[in-house]
């Protein structure tokens, strides 16, 4: 059956009220949704909105409504000012597929392309979970943007199995990476020495992580696996570097309009968070490479990713999910890779235990190398003294002897 075509003065008499409504969020943000919602208003009850909402990225808060609510993985600057009316799950990618999964959504505002000539949509530059929750979600309005993409992969649902649809053109949401600076490329550089021939890699977005990717351009066949790719894959794919065939495994793209113009067909393969982020899968490659950056470092070796001055910044995300797979992988490796200063070189992100802020992303379990500007403190087979000594080494000069100080005191209590 066609879907009923509305407009977004209409979402009110599709949408349930109350219940849990998963939306299109990183590069498929729909402004249209936004709006529809505005409109919507105290017409949809208490109703729940969940999403992969990006910080920095995604602004909108969809509390449009006295009682609308917000179910999120990640906190954003915006969704941190109204944490009465907002669900913070501090999950990993599995476990909010499993927390879908039993909660059951009962709409979905989803961004797709436009139909192809037999009637399938895609999901375009965002999988992720809507590809492995749809089916079982019960009503599904479309914004058929003309501008997303067609992706390979995990194909989208049919326009007859939309409840309805909307159709406008929006850009995708885009962001530009920075020039890498000279701190991301001497991290770039340690790392790159970890990385050989026809490794499968794992990174995430941000100049750190563009910078090591580039510093692989002389490789070759490479593949990625990862939840969320930016601009810098381009480049390892104009250099030569991946290996033929669909090398690209992939959730998320979000970068600039270049990216998004060049993940229709190969060596793209889009797929839902079932494949992206799972660790049998992964694990059977041999050597996987799990690239994650951190906010700071404990001479322990555990990574703090979340807790900033100004709050909460994002949320677990896929580190732990990788670091699993990289386990099972032969050969496989955990790197985390991260400036060794903060605040304009103020404070050290390398730390003793105990001094740094929020919970622990990854544990001392979950890491191999950890790389700064300053060197790569290779943490297998170490001792806790040893594990301490490597990473003072790549410090900042100028924290060295401050932390060597901090360190023998707090060792003794061992």
């Amino acid at each position: 059956m066609a879907p009923t075509r509305i407009d977004e003065t209409e979402l009110a008499k599709i949408l349930p009220p109350g219940g849990l409504t998963l939306t299109s969020a990183c590069s498929a943000e729909s402004d249209l949704f936004d709006s529809a919602i505005r409109n919507a208003g105290d017409a949809l009850g208490d109703m729940q909105f969940s999403g992969v909402f990006v910080p920095g990225l995604n602004t909108k808060t969809y509390l449009h409504g006295d009682k609308t609510r917000v179910l999120t993985f990640f906190i954003t600057p915006e969704l941190r000012q109204h944490r009465d009316r907002v669900e913070f799950l501090p999950l990993c990618y599995n476990d909010i597929l499993a927390e879908f999964r039993t909660r059951k959504p009962d709409a979905a505002l989803v961004m797709l392309s436009s139909p192809d000539a037999a009637g399938f949509c895609s999901f375009g530059s965002e999988v992720d979970f809507l590809a492995d929750c749809w089916k079982d979600i019960p009503v599904r309005i479309a914004h058929i943007n003309p501008l997303m993409p067609q992706t390979s992969g995990r194909r989208g649902p049919h326009i007859d199995e939309l409840t309805a649809v909307i159709e406008r053109e929006q850009p995708l949401r885009a962001t530009l990476e920075r020039p890498a600076d000279k701190a991301s490329l001497a991290i770039a550089d340690h790392v790159a020495k970890f990385i050989g021939d026809g490794a499968t890699l794992q990174t995430g977005l941000g100049n750190t992580p563009g910078a090591i990717l580039r510093a692989l351009r002389g490789r070759r066949n490479l593949r990625i696996h990862s939840g969320l790719i930016g601009d810098a894959v381009l480049d390892l794919i104009d250099a030569g570097a991946l290996a033929e065939g669909e090398a690209a495994t992939v959730g998320v793209a979000i970068g600039s309009e270049r990216l998004y113009q060049s993940i229709s067909g190969q060596p793209f393969s889009f797929q839902p968070v079932s494949v992206t982020h799972n660790a049998q899968l992964i694990g059977a490659y041999d050597d996987f490479v799990a690239i994650n950056s951190a906010l700071e470092v404990d001479f322990f070796g555990q990574a703090y990713a979340e807790l900033t001055p100004k709050g909460l910044l994002s949320g677990p995300g896929g580190a732990s999910d990788y670091a699993r797979a990289a386990r099972l992988s032969k050969n496989g490796l955990r790197i985390v890779a991260l400036p060794a200063t903060g605040a304009k070189g103020s404070v050290s992100r390398i730390v003793v235990p105990g001094a740094a802020a929020g919970p622990v992303a990854l544990g001392r379990m979950d890491i191999d190398i950890v790389a700064t500007e300053f060197g790569a403190a290779d943490l297998r087979g170490q001792d806790i003294d040893a594990r301490a000594a490597a990473l003072m080494a790549i410090a900042a000069p100028a924290f060295r002897g401050g932390l060597m100080e901090e360190w023998k005191k707090y060792s003794a209590r061992l």
